[in-house]
C-alpha cells in the first residue's frame, strides 16, 4: 500500500476498473507555518506530504516570493488537528507564523540615475559606471532591459552584466524588499576601464543604478487582488455587500441562483479577506460558501503602504 493515495482505486488484476475520484470542496483558510526546531525542515516536509496524500481538503504550497510553506485547510479546526496529527504520527512539532503577502514594487514615474563601482587601491581594481533610465509600463508589462549603447561607452560584453545588476536588484527588492516588476530600464551610458573593468564590477554598478533610481523616483507598492464568489442565503445579501464594502471590495454583480440564495460576484485585496472563510461563517451561521481566485495587482493607498514598508525592514 506504499504506493497508494487517497482516491485510488483497488481493484482485481484481471478485472480493472477505474472509479472517479471524490469531489472535494476547496481549502479556504491559509495559515503559514514553520517546524519550531530548524533541524526539522526534512520531517515537515515530508510529514505534510504524506498527510496532504491522505486528506483531500488539505493543500500544502511553497510561496517562491515569500519563501513561506503554506497550508491551506476547510477552517480553525481542522487545521488544528492536521498540526497536531503532524506532531503525533510523524514527530514534528510545528509553530505558526505571520502570513506574508506576495506584495511587488513598481515605479509611477520615469526616472534617470548613475550606477557607480570604482575601486583601485593598487594592484587589479574594479571599474563599472553605468547610465540607465527606469521607466514604468502598465500594469502586467513586465520587464524590458533597452540596449542604447552608441561607440563603445561600455563593451558590448559587459552589457549583459548590467542587466544582471538590475534584474538582481528587482528580485531582491528596492523598497521593502518586494520582486520590482512592470517597468522598462533602458542603459543609453556608462565608463569602463580596459583593466580592472569586469562582469561583477558592471553587475554591481546596474544594481547600485536601480538603488538610486528607486531613492530618486516615486515608487509604490502593489498588492494582490481576488474575484470572489459568494453564495448565501439572500436574507444575508445586504450584510455581505456591507461587508465587503468595509473590506475595501468592489461588487460586480449578484445573481440568483435557485430558490431563496444569490451569489454575490466580486473584486477585494487578498490582505481583507485571508481570514474570510471564519468571518462568512460567522455571518451566516455556517449557510454560506465562496470561491476565490487572482485577479490581479492594484496599488496599495500609501497609508497602508507605509505600515507594509515598516514591518517588512523590521524583519530584516
Amino acid at each position: 500500500m506504499a504506493d497508494t493515495a487517497t482516491g485510488d482505486t483497488l481493484c482485481a488484476k484481471d478485472d480493472p476498473v477505474t472509479l472517479p475520484a471524490p469531489s472535494m470542496p476547496d481549502p479556504l483558510l491559509p495559515i503559514a507555518i514553520a517546524p519550531k526546531s530548524r533541524g526539522d525542515e526534512e520531517k515537515l516536509s515530508s510529514g505534510l506530504g504524506r498527510t496532504e496524500a491522505e486528506d483531500l481538503t488539505l493543500r500544502v504550497e511553497r510561496n517562491p516570493e515569500t519563501k513561506q510553506t503554506i497550508l491551506w485547510g476547510m477552517g480553525e479546526n481542522h487545521i488544528e488537528v492536521t498540526l497536531e496529527r503532524l506532531k503525533r504520527k510523524y514527530g514534528v512539532e510545528v509553530v505558526q507564523v505571520p502570513l506574508l503577502l506576495p506584495y511587488k514594487e513598481t515605479f509611477k514615474s520615469p526616472v534617470k540615475a548613475l550606477g557607480r563601482h570604482v575601486k583601485q587601491s593598487g594592484g587589479h581594481g574594479q571599474y563599472g559606471i553605468c547610465n540607465i533610465e527606469v521607466e514604468p509600463l502598465p500594469r502586467g508589462g513586465g520587464f524590458e532591459f533597452v540596449d542604447k549603447i552608441y561607440g563603445g561607452a561600455i563593451p558590448n560584453q559587459f552589457i549583459p552584466s548590467v542587466e544582471k545588476g538590475v534584474r538582481k536588484a528587482m528580485e531582491d527588492g528596492l523598497v521593502a524588499g518586494y520582486p520590482v516588476v512592470d517597468i522598462r530600464v533602458t542603459l543609453y551610458d556608462g565608463k569602463f576601464h580596459t583593466v580592472d573593468s569586469s562582469d561583477m564590477a558592471f553587475q554591481i554598478a546596474g544594481s547600485l543604478a536601480m538603488k538610486e533610481a528607486a531613492a530618486q523616483a516615486d515608487t509604490v507598492l502593489l498588492e494582490p487582488v481576488l474575484e470572489l464568489e459568494v453564495l448565501v442565503p439572500d436574507d444575508y445579501v445586504g450584510d455581505i455587500l456591507g461587508d465587503l464594502s468595509s473590506r475595501r471590495g468592489r461588487v460586480v454583480g449578484t445573481d440568483p441562483v435557485g430558490t431563496g440564495r444569490t451569489l454575490v460576484r466580486a473584486t477585494t485585496p487578498e490582505a481583507e479577506v485571508v481570514r474570510y472563510a471564519i468571518d462568512l461563517r460567522s455571518m451566516t451561521r455556517g449557510r454560506g460558501s465562496f470561491a476565490r481566485r487572482f485577479s490581479h495587482y492594484e496599488e496599495l493607498p500609501s497609508h497602508m503602504a507605509a505600515k507594509v514598508i515598516e514591518e517588512a525592514k523590521a524583519r530584516r
